[in-house]
């Protein structure tokens, strides 16, 4: 047998032996410190019985707990509390037992107060090798780091010396991976937290130097290069103001992951990047409901439209999550369906069934096969068109793919009594100036009609940007950058709320447990942020200086654009529901017009002739909000006089007032 040497990983079969050979020790000095004498003749058959329970009773309850499949090379107080709690349990057992064979048979004799002193002496000598083994290997790591870094401080001498910002468990987690990882050539010289109780305290020997507003100083004092974000649930305004202060002191910064990334599975704790725009724009960690959201889905079968698409893959990974009985992804694009199903079919839970299916919501005979095929009974509606400027040149495909789609797919889901419908939809269905935020606002008041009809949680939930979507401004704005630039930016005035993809699906989700039927959801988006403040900030997180490196140019507002979005529709009642992040318009299904069908037949007749026209009279008709954007001038650069931007109340109070 291979004895292990400091360095590798000891087996458990090494502790199970350790433990019969000590257990038995235990047992003798438990007998000695009773009896006050290493001889124990008197009392001979006691100790003989009580070492042959022990040596299987304890064993047998530390496997039963999984004590032997931990690896405690890595063991922490979760170790140690499992073994506390396996022993405590093991020699009440062992006692009881021990304590009954006594009573039945007299001529073996075991002091009450035998299993008692066991208890504390069998938790040393079970903890005693374990933790040997730890500190052995903490020290083989420790000496390797030391000739690890001596090697590279002999080689060269640009070893980083770094500041680490956030001393919570994510910043301990942080020092722990660069110390084991000395190839990295990081030394982290300090912590830096705002909590006034952490100050001057040290972790894993490391003191927390000061709070954020002391990085610069910090850095000239202790000669610091870099400084590391180490706080993953950190609002994206904490993570800006870091961000600034560093780039004013000149200093490098990096990032630990943002919690989506880590809960998304795709990045560990100890993959440090750049910090990006996500970060800045990140906010307060969603707390979901997730039992709530499981037994909504847990055995169901599920259908998913535009599983390919952005925001329908996350629904697709997180939906599946939840163990469904079957997934249905159904989508246009054979390239993209392809791309999710493999990424899935990689984690499909046991008895998950995963299905794809090519198909166009456009053709309702093809929706009303595939929906008497596989039956789904929750649907999850993420299939659109969603280019602003694209549906303006192309209003009908925003109408046969948004509108009659949906229409549809609901038609499909009254047939075969699918239990639960929800429908994606955008803030620009808010007293729409576009043909895509109009498309959708019809698309939710047909939701609304089908909810009215079946009686069932037919919702539709309302949210805006979703950083990383396709289409986005930030993939926009990278690939400006890469190329130099400018960056272009339609109106120094805009503004957009966003949020990140996990985060909106994650309350998508949510909502679909909450709503009884005919409901608007409309999701908290946090505070809007300027387009511009974006492209600025990119820039510098580009490492470049905006007007030096890369201009900004203004182009003017495309069509169908509007300068800010708006998240609640005149006349519905809003409210927040038991969810901070979620409201809720109870009465959306009332504001469903009672000639919506003959207008829905209309911009059908419409659509099957081209005619552009038409739609948009039929548009304004059935939405009274419904408005076309303001024309801006074109070509203005930063630096260049401002156009004088419009109020938006008066522009608000006169579209909720159905005025043009």
């Amino acid at each position: 047998m291979r004895v292990p040497t400091i360095s590798s990983p000891i087996r458990n079969r090494y502790f199970f032996a350790s433990d019969l050979l000590l257990l038995p020790l235990a047992a003798y000095l438990s007998f000695v410190i009773r009896l006050e004498s290493f001889n124990l003749e008197a009392m001979w058959s006691g100790f003989l019985v009580f070492s042959l329970l022990s040596i299987v009773i304890v064993p047998v309850v530390f496997a039963r707990f999984g004590v032997y499949k931990r690896f405690w090379r890595y063991a922490s107080l979760d170790e140690l509390m499992l073994l506390g709690a396996t022993i405590t349990g093991a020699n009440l057992l062992l006692g009881t037992i021990a304590l009954i064979v006594v009573e039945f048979a007299p001529p073996i004799n075991l002091p009450r107060s035998v299993p008692v002193i066991f208890l504390f002496l069998s938790l040393a000598v079970t903890t005693g090798p374990r933790l040997v083994s730890r500190l052995l290997w903490r020290a083989d790591v420790l000496r390797r780091k030391t000739k690890r870094e001596a090697s590279l401080n002999g080689a060269r001498s640009n070893v980083l010396r770094a500041l680490i910002v956030g001393a919570g468990s994510g910043g301990s987690l942080m020092l722990r991976e660069l110390r084991e990882n000395p190839q990295i050539a990081v030394e982290v010289v300090g912590f830096i937290d705002d909590d006034p109780m952490k100050q001057d305290l040290r972790i894993h020997g490391v003191p927390v130097l000061g709070c954020h507003q002391d990085i610069p100083h910090l850095a000239r004092d202790h000669k610091v290069h870099r400084v590391i974000i180490a706080m993953p649930s950190a609002p994206g305004k904490m993570i800006r103001k870091i961000v600034e202060i560093c780039e004013r002191a000149g200093l490098e910064t990096k990032s630990m992951p943002g919690v989506y990334e880590l809960l998304d599975g795709k990045v560990s704790v100890n993959q440090l990047r750049d910090v990006q725009i996500e970060d800045l724009l990140r906010r307060q960690p969603v707390r979901t409901d997730i039992a709530a959201v499981a037994t909504l889905l847990k055995g169901k079968r599920v259908l998913i439209t535009g599983g390919g698409g952005s925001i329908g893959s996350e629904l697709c990974r997180q939906v599946l999550r939840c163990s469904p009985a079957e997934m249905i992804i159904l989508g246009h694009g054979e390239n993209s369906v392809f791309v999710i199903e493999n990424e899935l079919r990689k984690q499909l839970p046991a008895g998950t069934r995963l299905t794809t299916v090519i198909a166009d919501i456009r053709f309702a005979d093809r929706m009303q096969a595939v929906f008497h095929k596989f039956r789904p009974e929750v649907v999850f509606h993420a299939a659109a068109h969603k280019h602003v400027p694209l549906m303006e040149a192309n209003p009908t495909e925003a109408i046969t793919n948004n509108v009659l789609g949906t229409r549809n797919l609901l038609n499909a889901a009254l047939a075969v009594d699918v239990q639960h419908f929800v429908m994606i939809s955008t803030d620009k269905a808010v007293n729409p100036t576009s043909v895509m935020g109009a498309s959708k606002r019809v698309a939710e008041l047909l939701v609304h009609q089908a909810a009215e009809r079946s009686g069932k949680p037919y919702v539709a939930v309302r949210f805006g940007n979703v950083l990383g979507s396709r289409g986005s401004v930030v993939l926009t704005f990278k690939q400006q950058i890469a190329a130099g630039g400018p960056v272009t930016v339609t109106h120094p005035e805009m503004v957009r709320f966003f949020m990140t993809i996990p985060e909106a699906v994650q309350l998508t989700l949510q909502s679909a447990t909450i709503g009884n039927g005919g409901e608007v959801f409309t999701l908290d988006m946090g505070e809007p942020v300027k387009i511009v403040d974006l492209a600025r900030d990119m820039i510098e997180l580009s490492g470049l200086e905006v007007g030096r490196d890369i201009d900004i140019h203004f182009t003017g507002m495309r069509p169908g654009e509007k300068l800010y979005e708006e998240l609640f529709v005149a006349g519905e009642d809003y409210q927040r529901t038991f969810h901070e992040k979620i409201f809720i318009a109870c009465n959306a299904s009332t504001l469903v017009p009672k000639a919506l069908l003959q207008h829905i037949q209309m911009l059908e007749i419409a659509a099957q002739r081209d005619d552009h026209s038409l739609i948009l009279r039929t548009l304004n008709t059935l939405i009274p909000s419904f408005r076309n954007p303001i024309p801006e001038p074109i070509g203005i650069a930063v630096g260049d006089p401002q156009p004088q931007v419009p109020d938006p109340q008066p522009l608000l109070a006169r579209a909720i007032g159905g005025q043009s």
